[in-house]
């Protein structure tokens, strides 16, 4: 792993040992093969107990890791005859959000979703994944084509919010969002979001107001960031992590209160540490809900996602 996060640090520490006695064991007639497979088995146990208790602002860490898998690394595993689609039609093309049609497991699909980068140099390009409106105006523009050609709709959301910068908010930001929630459930056609990692305020739900809204296991969706509640709450960039216990935005939270429909186990020590096994997880995943919904009437589907998203937050009497 290129990027060590802190409470990892002891099973790091581990398997830099297992790294050294392999070295030393290769090209001598030391037999260290014992000693190996019992700092692994340790590794492996100390690597369980952690990821089986980790606190929210450490699944926030493990949400963020830059080594999970990002949009097109999906895309080059999981779909064939990628047509990679651009810009908005108004202003321009938005590297946070991007879009194509394609054909995963024999089936015409629309993709679409937010893109951070795997390097600085492509970080950069792609905003960190913060969408201007223009971005959300090309999603509108691909839904509605979706709409057109009768073609289901998979988004993957990864980002920690929409751009906050003054062109943005220029350009109309909130409308655009707003417009990206609506074509969203105005689409009669089936539509399955999945949070890979950070799902980020209005950002994310104008990319995730889907029919199925799947979270990998350690993945966050938030109405804000840790950071920016304690911000707000406190003055205090310090009480991020009570922001992200009071949040309740991970995976498991989310699930409790019904606002999720699966959750989607990661590999053990997170999706940045098996990144294909757990990019096939998501495919097995997606393609369920997508046999489960593709033939159903559509206007049925627009009515019952409708239903879905305006009882959330419901207070039952009683």
């Amino acid at each position: 792993m290129s990027t060590l996060l802190e409470f990892e640090r002891p099973i790091a520490e581990l398997e830099v040992k297992i790294k050294e006695l392999r070295h030393l064991q290769e090209g001598s007639e030391l037999d260290l093969s014992e000693e190996i497979a019992r700092l692994e088995a340790q590794a492996v146990k100390l690597l369980a107990q952690t990821y089986a208790k980790l606190t929210p602002w450490q699944k926030a860490q493990v949400a963020r890791h830059p080594d999970r898998p990002h949009f097109k690394d999906y895309v080059a595993e999981l779909v064939e005859e990628y047509v990679p689609l651009a810009g908005d039609r108004c202003f321009a093309d938005d590297a946070a959000i991007q879009g194509g049609l394609a054909r995963f497991r024999g089936r015409s699909i629309l993709l679409l979703g937010h893109e951070k980068g795997n390097n600085l140099e492509e970080r950069v390009k792609h905003n960190f994944g913060m969408a201007r409106p223009e971005g959300y105006r090309k999603a509108v523009r691909l839904m509605r084509l979706a709409e057109r050609f009768r073609l289901p709709v998979v988004t993957f959301v990864d980002t920690p919010g929409a751009h906050p910068g003054v062109d943005a908010e220029e350009r109309g930001q909130a409308e655009a969002i707003a417009q990206s929630l609506a074509c969203c459930l105005e689409l009669t056609v089936p539509i399955v979001a999945v949070i890979v990692g950070e799902g980020g305020s209005g950002g994310a739900i104008a990319l995730a107001a889907g029919d199925r809204v799947l979270m990998l296991e350690h993945s966050i969706y938030s109405v804000i960031s840790p950071e920016g509640c304690a911000a707000i709450l406190w003055r205090a960039a310090e009480k991020a992590p009570e922001a992200a216990e009071a949040l309740r935005f991970t995976a498991q939270d989310l699930s409790q209160l019904g606002l999720v429909d699966e959750i989607i186990a990661e590999p053990l020590g997170g999706a940045h540490r098996a990144r294909q096994t757990t990019i096939r997880a998501v495919g097995e995943a997606i393609d369920r809900h997508l046999a489960e919904l593709v033939g159903k009437d559509g206007h049925e589907l627009r009515e019952g996602r409708r239903k879905k998203f305006l009882t959330m937050g419901r207070l039952l009497e009683g």
